[in-house]
């Protein structure tokens, strides 16, 4: 008797899926998508562009993990199994699938520390990063960088000091054009390090020796708790490299944002130097874990973004509205990733923490073991490389 309301499910399931693949999808859609205001550019990127199925339903799938990993980063925090410093980029999905659809594998990233979404689209897996979070073994930096510490191949991680990352990329786009190499690094930082001296230093230094870097960035409008207009005497930041040239982007449209990156990174590509771009985006929790994001905006501000540009909403309603997928397919792929989270969740609190002696471990990528002193010079740890 029990058994039975559960094989109706199995059936209705399965009769869905027949549905879905009985039916026929447009391979692809134009979409018109907004304008991007300019600074020292002739033109910007397209006003239309394609969006086939495939690369639609991974866009999907991709934002949808992202979000999901990181209202799992909340939960997992609120039960003290996360600790110390967690900032999350829930709202702000749209920029980093976007942006990584917009370049190559072989092309850099460096960031500050929201840094989840980005470990993600770089190619890590949600049970890295969480285990990361958890700070446990299986974790990407090994259980020793945390949430502002992740690294992956051609992501050169989350970076703690505020605006620091940003002479750092300018440096990996230095490295890209003497290796001679057609590569370019995207380099971010917040509205709230805009302000910072070494960022205008850093585009100094790329626009003299004409380095293939993109500045991105990322303005989610409160630095901290300090709205835009109280921080910056020009929230223009597109146009703050002034010699460089710059783009402001919608970051709530992921088709914006892979428009603009593939623009920017053919601009830098062809020896142009370095170019800006400003994503305007929005972020959904507090700065950090320890903000509850709700003294210096109000509830109803933060409603009405997520009820008018969710980056994952907005993509949705373009492609069941032009045939691209069906409500069910995606709510299908909705199912799949909660299931891969709540896995991930479990690998992260299941996993065991580094040991001790690990504590002077990998200071140099290649030489031979040596002591480190301990807290007191009688307590000794061994480094391996």
């Amino acid at each position: 008797h029990f058994g039975r309301p559960r094989q109706v499910d199995h059936q209705r399931s399965g009769a869905s899926r027949v549905l879905v693949a009985s039916r026929n999808f447009a391979n692809d859609a134009t979409f018109e998508i907004k304008k991007c205001d300019l600074h020292r550019l002739e033109e910007g990127p397209p006003v239309t562009t394609v969006l086939t199925r495939e690369d639609g339903l991974r866009y999907y799938r991709m934002m949808q993990t992202v979000r999901r990993m990181e209202l799992k980063a909340d939960q997992l925090y609120k039960q003290k199994i996360i600790r110390g410093f967690c900032h999350l980029c829930d709202g702000q999905e749209a920029c980093c699938v976007g942006l990584e659809a917009g370049i190559n594998p072989t092309d850099h990233l460096i960031t500050a520390y929201r840094a989840h979404g980005f470990t993600f689209t770089r190619g890590l897996s949600v049970r890295e990063i969480l285990a990361e979070l958890t700070g446990r073994k299986g974790g990407c930096a090994k259980g020793k960088g945390g949430s502002m510490h992740m690294y992956a191949k051609n992501f050169y991680g989350g970076n703690g000091i505020v605006g620091a990352q940003v002479p750092l990329g300018a440096g990996i786009a230095l490295a890209c054009k003497y290796n001679g190499k057609d590569e370019v690094c995207l380099t971010l930082y917040g509205d709230g390090a805009a302000n910072q001296g070494q960022i205008f230093e850093a585009y100094n230094m790329a626009a003299l020796w004409k380095l293939p870097c993109i500045f991105i960035c990322e303005n989610n409008r409160y630095g901290m708790g300090t709205s835009v207009e109280r921080a910056a005497a020009s929230t223009d930041y597109y146009k703050r490299g002034d010699f460089i040239p710059g783009l402001r982007v919608d970051g709530m449209d992921i088709l914006c944002v892979r428009e603009a990156t593939r623009f920017a990174a053919a601009y830098c590509r062809s020896g142009k130097g370095p170019i800006l771009m400003e994503l305007q985006t929005y972020r959904y929790h507090g700065h950090s874990m320890s903000d509850p994001g709700v003294s210096y905006r109000t509830r109803e501000e933060i409603q009405e973004v997520r009820s008018k540009s969710d980056p994952i909403m907005l993509l949705k309603d373009r492609m069941v509205n032009s045939n691209l997928a069906s409500v069910e397919e995606l709510k299908e792929i909705d199912v799949e990733v909660r299931k891969e989270i709540e896995d991930a969740a479990q690998f992260a609190t299941a996993d065991p923490e580094p040991p001790l002696e690990e504590l002077g471990y990998h200071i140099y990528s290649s030489d031979p073991p040596f002591e480190v002193r301990g807290a007191n010079q009688w307590i000794k740890f061994k480094s391996v490389s």
